[in-house]
């Protein structure tokens, strides 16, 4: 029995073999994929890229495209002679940036409903100075008479600027006074139209004869009418007659002696005008 299968076993090996290798010849017929012969072959037959394949090489200047074209006669101005050839005046700047000074200052700004500034207990300086609230003002449109002044009046002279001067505080009598000037003041002499109420200082100044009108100003038909009538500076230098006389200087007391004794030859005595000491 052994030898039996033994034979069946031998026979059975050559007929599986057979069956194997018609098998494998089927399967590459119906096969349409690449085998791998082809695919060796087409391995070799592609020729391997130069490592330095992937640097671009160096690309051709493109020529710069101008906008327009440019004419060249039009570039250089056209000859002239120098008779028709004719100098102007340079225009006037645009703006107040363009010059070469310093910016101004920015103006305050003032209140809707502003309409002076109010300058309580006023102290006149002089006829037309004014000086409240930290502010020194002179009133605009007049010609301030100064206190050390001093006017003629047919050969005579007397101080007409000390006589202006009172006369203004007088008119003030520590009342209010509104004047045209920022709502800060400033250490600065400032010009400015200044009122009591409805009443101009300038023109109550002038048309008194207290203040000379400047020039061009709104007051100088009242001062005209002022020297007309010679008021204030423009009068006659004050009757003094009926004051009492200025009294004259008292004589300054006698020095007080440093000691009430003297020396006298080489002793201290008693002054004479001094009394004996009592014994």
């Amino acid at each position: 029995m052994r030898l039996f299968h033994l034979a069946m076993a031998v026979l059975t090996i050559p007929a599986m073999a057979a069956a194997i290798a018609v098998g494998g010849r089927a399967v590459q017929r119906g096969e349409s994929g690449v085998t791998v012969d082809q695919i060796e072959a087409s391995v070799e037959a592609t020729p391997e890229a130069p490592p330095t394949s992937a640097i671009p090489g160096p690309q051709p200047l493109k020529p710069t495209a101008h906008s327009r074209a440019i004419d060249p006669g039009a570039v250089v101005p056209p000859q002239l002679p120098a008779e028709e050839l004719e100098r102007v005046e340079p225009r006037a700047p645009l703006s107040d940036l363009s010059l070469a000074g310093p910016p101004k200052p920015p103006k305050p700004k003032m209140p809707d409903d502003w309409n002076g500034t109010k300058l309580f207990q006023p102290v006149a300086t002089a006829a037309g100075l004014i000086e409240a609230k930290g502010y020194s003002v002179a009133v605009s449109g007049i010609d301030v008479v100064k206190q050390d002044e001093i006017c003629t009046d047919d050969g005579k002279s007397w101080a007409c600027g000390i006589r202006a001067r009172t006369a203004f505080r007088a008119f003030l009598r520590g009342r209010t006074v509104v004047c045209t000037v920022p709502p800060e003041g400033g250490r600065d002499l400032i010009s400015a139209e200044c009122r009591i109420g409805k009443q101009d200082i300038g023109q109550w100044l002038v048309e008194n004869g207290w203040a000379r009108a400047a020039r061009g100003g709104p007051y100088v038909e009242a001062g005209e009418k002022a020297s007309t009538a010679k008021k204030g500076i423009f009068g006659s230098a004050p009757d003094l007659s009926g004051l009492p006389p200025v009294p004259a200087a008292s004589r300054p007391a006698p020095a007080a002696p440093g000691s009430i004794l003297e020396e006298e030859g080489g002793v201290l005595r008693p002054l004479a005008d001094q009394p004996a000491p009592a014994e």
